[in-house]
Order: structure tokens, then sequence, then C-alpha cells
């Protein structure tokens, strides 16, 4: 079956390459010059290809990972060919890494896959695990960008690799792979600490179960906190407990000090930079953007649903509505006030309609005054059905929910700016964890996926315009 199965994923593996490749082929024939962002990323790039490492182009907000890495990628094929940088360091080589990075993104996704569903050994098992690792691959957004010179490809790469080392207990690769992923965005500390977050909710998780099985005299006791507030409070004091504990967290620093590091480093750049952004400040400053959080719940459920929606879900939440009343009206209350009190709009939001953001914005949520309100109640069903999902299919402890929602609330609610980009991978870790669906369910969000790629494609090539005041080419993007 083991042998059965790699064939398989060898042969979608070349053919999502292949697809992918003609597809990168149309995108650079139409769009040869840099795009948007690309800009300034190309000709970054293009200085580190000729070894002018010292010059930095000061509009740019990220650390220089990205072109780190396409030089370690394009300096063997230049020595090796014998070429000039200036013809391998071109607009579509630099683009094509990032192909590169999404085919080893895939590969990731299904060790991901295998390794958090350890027990679905059939054939029919890993169809369904290796085609989800190809649909999850072509997640709409991420694979959007595997066609242009941005940092989503690499970013998403090395924390997903950070992440498959934690989940094998490689915890030094771990925290030298979320150092990389750092270099790319530094968001992505976030993600280090969710590493990190992920050992300390194991040893917590131990510790529990350990606690509760001599209160109960029963050692072999898989005792589960239920997701209510009673059981919060518990977990709460259960917490306090175990961070006062000398021993407890002794044990944890000696495993997690490479993560510590990770931290360390990281704190001494944003000391020394004088905050997390490296170039421009003025259009990227942090701030509570609460409502930004309830856009990644709408955005999450939108892109599972054909993995995750069912009748059975729904009358989950109908029967937690009438059991919870009071619950369920304070967490809408709490949202409005959210949504009234945090509620930001950037200036590129409102100004720049090349993004679906845009449109999305001000034809939604600029329609009315009250829309924004209005929507309140599919934001709390959207926060249940999150946290359904993850404590009913994804087989973690309530520890370790708990420190996937915070740091999926540290990499959203910071950011001002209403962007898909940044739901990548917080939905991709959201998604791995959810049970490999049956067959139908892979083949409807393969469909689904495949859909929205060749709309946002053919939208791209083929749907350009001009703004009175530049005669440039624009294009319409995520």
């Amino acid at each position: 079956m083991e042998k059965y199965e790699g064939y398989m994923f060898s042969a979608l593996c070349s053919s999502n390459l292949l697809v992918s490749c003609l597809l990168f082929s149309a995108v650079t024939r139409e769009q040869r010059e840099p795009y948007m962002d690309e800009v300034f990323h190309v000709p970054q790039a293009q200085r580190y290809c000729a070894g002018r490492f010292s010059e930095w182009d000061p509009m740019i907000t990220t650390l220089p990972g990205l072109y780190l890495a396409s030089v370690g990628v394009i300096r063997p094929v230049v020595w090796l060919a014998d070429l000039t940088g200036a013809v391998v360091c071109s607009t579509a080589m630099l683009r094509f890494v990032n192909l590169l990075f999404n085919a080893g993104t895939l590969y990731l996704l299904y060790l991901l896959l295998c390794k958090l569903h350890p027990h679905d050994k059939t054939t029919a098992s890993a169809a369904r695990r290796v085609l989800s690792a190809l649909a999850l691959s072509a997640f709409p957004v991420l694979y959007f960008f595997n066609f242009l010179y941005y940092t989503d490809a690499g970013s998403t790469f090395f924390v997903l690799f950070a992440y498959l080392m934690t989940s094998y207990g490689c915890h030094k690769a771990s925290a030298l792979l979320s150092g990389v992923a750092v270099l790319f965005r530094q968001t992505n500390v976030v993600w280090a600490a969710f590493c990190a977050g992920t050992l300390l909710a194991a040893k917590m998780d131990e510790a529990w179960r350990a606690e509760h099985a001599k209160k109960r005299d029963d050692s072999s006791s898989s005792y589960q906190v239920p997701l209510s507030v009673g059981g919060a409070r518990r977990v709460l004091r259960f917490a306090l407990s175990f961070l006062t504990s000398g021993a407890r967290v002794k044990g944890f620093l000696v495993e997690a000090w490479p993560y510590a590091a990770v931290g360390a480093a990281f704190a001494a750049f944003v000391l020394l930079n004088g905050g997390i952004v490296v170039g421009d400040r003025t259009k990227h400053e942090a701030s509570f953007n609460a409502p930004q959080l309830l856009y990644f719940l709408s955005f999450a459920l939108f892109f599972s649903a054909p993995a995750t929606l069912c009748h059975r879900r729904a009358l989950r939440f109908l029967h937690a509505l009438r059991m919870r009343p009071l619950l369920f009206l304070s967490l809408g209350a709490l949202l409005v006030a959210a949504v009234w009190r945090f509620t930001y709009e950037h200036e590129y939001l409102l100004a720049d309609n090349r993004h679906y953001t845009f449109y999305v914005w001000s034809r939604v949520f600029r329609r009315h005054a009250l829309v924004r309100y209005a929507l309140v109640p599919a934001y709390v069903y959207a926060a249940w059905h999150f946290l359904d999902v993850l404590a009913t299919s994804s087989r973690r402890s309530l520890f370790w929910i708990l420190a996937f929602v915070t740091c999926v609330a540290a990499a959203t609610v910071p950011q001002r700016l209403l962007e898909f980009r940044y739901f990548i991978v917080p939905y991709l870790v959201y998604r791995v964890h959810m049970p490999v669906p049956a067959m139908p369910r892979v083949l409807l969000e393969m469909a689904l996926y495949a859909a929205v790629n060749a709309a946002t494609l053919y939208i791209f090539l083929n749907k350009t315009f001009h703004w009175p005041e530049d005669s440039a080419t624009q294009r319409f993007m995520w």
C-alpha cells in the first residue's frame, strides 16, 4: 500500500509541476515586467545576484530571506552554466523560485497529513491523503502568488517545515527553520511561538492527564476538558499551577530553549531596528484590529466548507444555541462592541482598486453603516464552527487549541490592512489538523480551489484596465 501511495504521490507531484509551469509561462508571457510589490522585490534580488549585499531599498518592509534564498538557488545555476547573473536573475527566473517552493510545500503538506493522521492506513485513505495534499498546495491565495515574486511561497514553506519538525520532536531543527521563516516575514515569529506552544501544550496535557488519573485512580484515563466556561476555569487554574511550578517549567525549557533563542534574537532585532518593520513604516503600523480575526474566521469557513459543513454540525450549533443562549448573546454583544470600536480602514484598502479586498470592502462593508453589524451572527457561527472543528475533529487537546487560537489572533489582529495573504498560514495549519475528508469531499474541495484559481488567473491575465493618470496596464489580484 505504501508503495502504491508513493507512486500516486510522485505522479501527482509531476502533474502538478507541469500544470504550474504551463500557467507560469502564461503569466510571465502576459506580465513580463515586475508588477505591484515586485517593483521592489525584483530589483533588490538582482542587487543580491550581482553581489551588492550592502544596497537596500528603504521601501521594502521585510527582511531579506526571499532574496538570499533566490541567490542560493540561482547562483549555482550561473556557475554551472557559465551564464551572466543578469540573464539568470531575470524577473521570470526569480518568479520561478516560488514554483520550487510550491513543490516543496506540496511535499510538506503530504508529510504533515501522514504524521497528523497516522491511523489511516487503507488504500482509499492513502488516495484521500495524497489528493488532500494536492488540493491544499493549490489553496487559491497561496497558489496565485506562486507566479509572482512575493514572499508568501517561501514564508509558507519554511513555517510548515518548522511545524513538521516540531511534530517529529526535532525542536532544534524547527527553531532553525522558524528563524529562516522570520527572515521571509517578521510576523512568522508568531509561528515560531506556536511551535514552542505546541511543545508546551503537550507537556501540560501530559501533566493534566497524570493529575486527573491520580484523582480517579485510573492510569489509563484520557480525560478530555469540555469546551465550556467551567472547563475554561479549570484549565486556567491548572495552567497557572503548571507555570508556577519550577520543576515543570524547567523541564519545558530544557526542550524549548531553541525557540527561546529565536525569540531572544528577534527581540534584539526589534530593539536595534526600533520596530518590526524594516523599511517604510508609515503604512505598516500595528493596531488592535480585532475584527481582523472575524474576517479570518469567515475566510476559513468559506474555504473549509467542502471538508467541514454538514447537517449534523448545523444541528449541533442549534442545540448549543438552545442550551447556552446567554453565552451566545454575550459573545454577539462582545463582537458588536469589537466591530464598533476597533474596525480600521487602511488607506490602501480604500484606494487600491487592483485588489479583491477593495471590492469586498466597498461593496459589502461600506454599502451601509449597519452592514458590518448585520454580519455579527455570521461571525458568531464562524467562531463556533472553527472551535467545533478543532475540538471534535482535530484530535488535539484543549491546551493545543488554546495555543493555536492565541497564535491565530496574534498573527491577524495587529494587522491594520485587510489582506488575504495574512490568512494563508493559519488556514493551512487549521486545515491539516482536520481528519482527511471522504473522497467526495476531497474532490469537492479540489473543484472549489480549481475554480477559484481558474477565475483569478483568468481575470489577472485578461481583464486588464488603465488608470486615467497612468498608461501602465493594471491587473486584478488577491
